[in-house]
């Protein structure tokens, strides 16, 4: 009995938030299905403005679970610069969190409804989610062979034509290094021997093609490369092996004390423009979060684990640029669900707004 009640308690600490993000997204999408109708006889620019405003107050409500609820502390190193800025953002990809911690970084920039994904391409059929974030300016690539580069310029391009604020956020290992399959840790090492590139321990070998075609397509509109490490703390074992990072479950459940997040910010005058020289680049960055990571994970003394070297700031997270979004989508959406026809617009909108966005993906990129 008294275990249940524990098992009980502990599930309601993530059910309760899951259950806020997810119930207001039909409500969501219908604020932006309206407002993407009326603006269609208008410039992109005036969508651009509206929507990068909608999907602000959608994501500080999950900023607020994912930092106010958890209480986790955000310590930053580097350079963050104050205002925004067109930039591209490289990060190292360990987990599902990664994409909040872009987040977090953006609204200190009130830049957050300027945040964009290059995802992979199995992602555009998350129910409303996966169609929306491609018309927020997502892109959706796919691997090796598979990638379309004139595609992804093409989007780009029309991007900068709009002149869409761009805070491009991408994962260059292409897949998430999970220390419980050691096979794709492995291969990815063995592929870098071959090809004479430093061995990395805590990242996976960084693929350059959507890197070179972001950075390529968007020089003359960018004002930075943001070179983003992510480092989780409570990931050791109590033999010293990293673990698994945490999932969004783990994370809203609050089982990260700490996260850190080490900013290197790069002109682009710092980058080579041609692959071949782009991808030893990419590769020499990673080496750099792999130094990083080493030190944070593996340091011999232990008191400089658990931390970045250099400076940090402690950024705390201020419950006004939060709270009144989720105040407003939560009462938004309780008071749809208050009456018959409301509940039956909330339903429809769940079923043919994720038959839309399916069909909708499938025809267009």
């Amino acid at each position: 009995m008294l275990l249940s009640l524990v098992l009980h308690t502990y599930s309601m600490r993530y059910v309760l938030p899951a259950a806020v993000m997810m119930g207001t997204a039909p409500t969501y999408m219908l604020a932006w299905g309206a407002w993407r109708l009326l603006s269609a006889v208008l410039p992109a620019r005036f969508y651009r403005e509206v929507d990068d405003r909608l999907y602000t107050i959608y994501q500080s409500m999950v900023l607020f679970f994912f930092e106010n609820y958890t209480g986790v502390q955000v310590i930053i190193y580097g350079d963050l610069p104050k205002n925004k800025e067109n930039v591209i953002y490289l990060s190292n990809h360990q987990c599902t969190v990664d994409w909040i911690i872009a987040d977090m970084l953006a609204i200190r920039q009130n830049a957050l409804g300027h945040v964009r994904y290059v995802l992979k391409d199995g992602l555009k059929w998350l129910p409303l989610y996966g169609w929306y974030f491609s018309q927020h300016g997502g892109v959706y690539v796919k691997r090796s062979a598979k990638f379309n580069e004139k595609e992804m310029r093409e989007k780009l391009q029309a991007q900068m034509k709009a002149e869409t604020p761009m805070y491009l956020v991408i994962f260059p290992e292409g897949t998430r290094y999970n220390p419980e399959i050691p096979k794709v840790i492995a291969d990815s090492q063995s592929f870098a021997e071959k090809e004479g590139l430093a061995i990395l321990k805590h990242v996976l070998t960084p693929r350059v093609k959507a890197t070179h075609v972001a950075i390529d397509s968007m020089k003359e509109y960018l004002d930075a490369v943001y070179d983003v490490t992510v480092a989780y703390e409570g990931t050791v074992d109590h033999k010293g092996q990293r673990k698994l990072a945490p999932s969004m479950t783990e994370f809203l459940c609050k089982e990260c004390p700490r996260v850190h997040i080490f900013i290197d910010r790069i002109d682009l005058k710092d980058i080579p423009e041609e692959q071949m020289y782009m991808r030893r680049w990419l590769h020499e960055r990673f080496e750099i979060k792999d130094k990083l990571l080493i030190e944070f994970y593996d340091a011999k003394d232990s008191k400089r684990r658990n931390k970045f070297p250099g400076k940090s700031v402690h950024s705390k997270l201020s419950l006004k640029k939060t709270l009144p979004s989720l105040l407003f989508l939560g009462g938004l959406t309780a008071s749809m669900l208050l009456t018959e026809s409301g509940r039956k617009l909330y339903v429809k909108t769940w079923i043919y707004g994720t038959l839309i966005g399916c069909l909708w993906v499938s025809i267009k990129p």
